[in-house]
């Protein structure tokens, strides 16, 4: 059995998440990770773990009942004041904490407002019954016995707000920050929306096309882990949009596109692997070999995490690639990616070594059993046992949040066990990067964040090292950029539970690192 502190952590996620998002769903202790290290980029997927709400509808959450409720200011006070902006932080509650956007506008004589809860997909949930008295601030959401009340207070220089949180009975506290959202500024290139097909589906995307007189080197932009439109957008930050923004500006052409079944773009997602994924990156490739403002002999791959175990599979099928940028592109087997970034990332959220032991034994567990692929019926009545007796262990009132417990049981279970069992996953735990990064060819960029604790730079950036030095390619470079999270972010621990809140940028130093690499080797080969 886990240990409390972990059953504790994992159920009061589940719990948070589930009366946020709507959605009595969830998954409770039978996971590995806690819900809160998730995030829909990189090989966060690869843990096998759905989010708390995996299945919210944010429809639900668009309840009548609160949809449309704006209260007037306090008396004496105007309208606007401090409240109206973009506000980002966390709900603290049990020792859990959630990521929450917060958007207020001016309403009348009083305030309209929104909430996002990012680790759970959910936009746009309308916020009722605000009031603000400077500097007091309340405001509701969702109503009856999910009524979530917020009541706080705005610092004196405007840049913060923090309170009480309550829902159900449960008390907590609340703090964001205030953020300015930068009007966006007319672009000095062209974009244009584009599809191409591949293996019988059409995929949407966006090429962007430099400034003068052509044909430009290009790059393909490939994905990391799971449902990732265009932009690779991760809590609000638009990390391929950034990308392909920087590297047109300079001189770079860059194609971007919805992965299969995703935004703009039809395919089968459900039994996708990443080899599928090659197939579609490949077809990307001869879509660009095809446009007359691209140089033929100068097309790249950039595969960000995922995609950099994708990169190496497409640049050894086609003779038009010129070269591969890697970014945090996993250079051990999947398993091991999996195992290390769980540890990494429950002792960066305060576990203690106890419960990080016992989280790594289930998971070794779980590894273990889809590696085999055999005893399916009895892995799963033994999840069924242990989810059962750690929700009926919980207190009265905690158990009642769940809502009815054989319904939760199996929707847990069953969240489990699909994920198990995909292709994807199955694939990805089994495959091992390294043939592949040995048999490459062309010149090679591989760049880590030195506190990403999902491709951990620890022990990728040497095995990435070895295998290129042992492998076909003579050009290559192997980086780390200081203090960078998984998505090139400048971070605090690393842990995706920061994601939501650093600035939306790259770390110093990281977009000049790659476009100065891609501009030396495009030349070279164009």
């Amino acid at each position: 059995m886990r240990s409390s502190a972990v059953i504790r952590l994992l159920l009061a996620l589940a719990l948070l998440a589930g009366m946020l998002a709507g959605c009595g769903a969830a998954t409770p202790a039978a996971t590995a990770t806690p819900a809160a290290t998730s995030a829909p980029t990189a090989t966060t997927a690869p843990t096998a773990t759905p989010t708390a709400t995996e299945a919210a509808a944010p429809t639900e959450t668009a309840t009548a009942a609160v949809a449309a409720t704006v209260e007037p200011t306090a008396e004496g006070t105007t309208a606007g004041g401090g409240l109206v902006g973009h506000w980002e932080g966390a709900i603290k509650i049990e020792g859990a904490e959630l990521i929450i956007v917060l958007d207020f506008e001016e309403a009348g004589p009083g305030y309209w407002g929104t909430m996002d809860v990012p680790q759970q997909s959910a936009a746009d949930i309308p916020l009722a019954n605000i009031m603000y008295d400077t500097p007091v601030v309340l405001f509701e959401a969702f109503s009856g016995d999910r009524l979530a009340t917020f009541d706080g207070e705005i610092a004196s220089d405007g840049t913060a707000m923090s309170g009480r949180f309550t829902q159900a009975g449960y008390e907590g506290t609340f703090e964001v920050k205030r953020v300015a959202v930068a009007e966006e500024e007319a672009k000095p290139y062209v974009e244009e929306e584009v599809t191409f097909s591949s293996a019988g589906a059409t995929l949407a995307g966006t090429l962007s096309i430099p400034e003068g007189d052509g044909p430009f080197p290009a790059v393909v932009l490939i994905s990391g882990s799971g449902q990732q439109s265009r932009d690779e957008e991760v809590f609000g930050f638009k990390v391929f949009s950034a990308l392909a923004d920087h590297l047109t500006r300079n001189g770079i052409a860059v194609l971007r596109y919805d992965d299969r079944g995703i935004g703009g773009s039809t395919g089968d997602l459900e039994h996708a692997t990443s080899e599928d994924f090659a197939s579609d990156a490949l077809a990307a490739v001869q879509f660009l070999r095809g446009r007359a403002e691209v140089a033929p002999k100068a097309i790249g791959l950039i595969g960000h995490s995922e995609g950099g175990i994708i990169a190496p599979m497409v640049a050894n099928q086609s003779e038009d690639v010129a070269f591969v940028v890697l970014l945090a592109g996993p250079a051990t087997p999947g398993a091991q990616v999996i195992q290390e970034q769980t540890r990494l990332i429950l002792a960066a959220n305060g576990a203690s070594e106890e419960d990080i032991a016992v989280a790594a034994t289930q998971q070794a567990e779980m590894l273990d059993q889809v590696r085999s692929g055999e005893g399916w019926e009895e892995y799963q009545a033994n999840l069924e046992q242990e989810t059962r007796a750690t929700v009926e262990a919980l207190p009265t009132e905690e158990r009642g949040q769940l809502g009815d417990v054989d319904e939760f049981v199996t929707k847990a279970i069953e969240g489990q066990l699909a994920a198990l069992q995909s292709p994807w996953f199955q694939f990805f735990v089994t495959y091992d990067p390294i043939p592949a990064l040995q048999q490459l060819g062309v010149p090679v960029l591989a760049v880590y964040g030195a506190k990403d604790l999902q491709v951990p730079a620890e022990s990728n950036a040497p095995a990435m090292q070895g295998a290129l030095e042992q492998g076909a390619t003579a050009d290559f470079r192997v980086e780390s950029v200081p203090d960078a999270n998984h998505l090139f972010q400048q971070a605090d621990t690393g842990s995706p539970n920061e994601y939501a809140t650093l600035p939306k940028e790259f770390a110093p130093g990281f977009l000049d690192l790659v476009t100065g690499w891609i501009t030396e080797h495009a030349q070279a080969g164009g």
